[in-house]
């Protein structure tokens, strides 16, 4: 996979005066079936998190409060977003390193995931990555 294979994906929004909605479905509004959510928050100012790849599972980050850079590589390429609007989602896809930084305060970072959690499926050593990354191209 590249960071080409990896985009934003404009969600659903519903404005109304009272407030907007914005919803997402599995295999509808991300092209896989969402098996697990969970979220990033109280990020102290310069911290880091990610910082690891997975082999196989696909996820979809969305900031749904406040604001962070998103850091995408495949061993090749790299690319930053600012993510910062909760009706976008940036769809990441398997074998591409992730590094999440600059957290604004009271940010809030949602991942939708297409599997349960795995620790087999992670990459936590950037040059083992590098090496996998590489030799599937």
């Amino acid at each position: 996979m590249a960071v080409s294979d990896c985009r934003l994906i404009d969600l659903p929004r519903i404005q109304d005066p009272r407030g907007n909605l914005t919803f997402i479905e599995g295999s509808s509004h991300v092209p896989f079936d969402i098996k697990r959510v969970y979220y990033l928050y109280d990020v102290p100012g310069g911290a880091e998190r990610g910082a690891h790849g997975h082999r196989n599972l696909q996820q979809l980050v969305v900031a749904m409060s406040g604001s962070f850079d998103l850091i995408i590589d495949d061993g090749r390429d790299k690319r930053t977003f600012h993510m910062n609007r909760s009706y976008f989602g940036l769809y990441v896809c398997p074998m591409i390193w992730r590094e999440l930084t600059n957290f604004s305060s009271g940010a809030v970072c949602m991942v939708l995931a297409s599997e349960r959690y795995d620790e087999k499926d992670y990459y936590r050593d950037y040059a083992e990555f590098l090496r996998d990354a590489q030799g599937a191209r």
